[in-house]
């Protein structure tokens, strides 16, 4: 009986530790894809940034051939 007893604590732990391998692999592809977002996100305002300084060249090239 008591081996019985132990044998299913031992399952209940190791089935604990799968749910808790199993939540931080989900965890981690979250935060992947949070990163990979944010680098799109950087680079789109670094091509947003660069058009901006572009046109502020271009007004300033105009106002200086007045």
């Amino acid at each position: 009986m008591h081996k019985l007893i132990a044998l299913f604590a031992l399952a209940a732990l190791a089935g604990c530790g799968v749910e808790t391998a199993t939540t931080a692999a989900t965890g981690a592809a979250i935060k992947k894809q949070e990163v990979e977002e944010g680098k799109k996100t950087m680079e789109q305002a670094r091509q947003k940034i660069g058009q901006a300084m572009e046109q502020v060249q271009q007004r300033a090239e105009k106002d200086a051939e007045k």
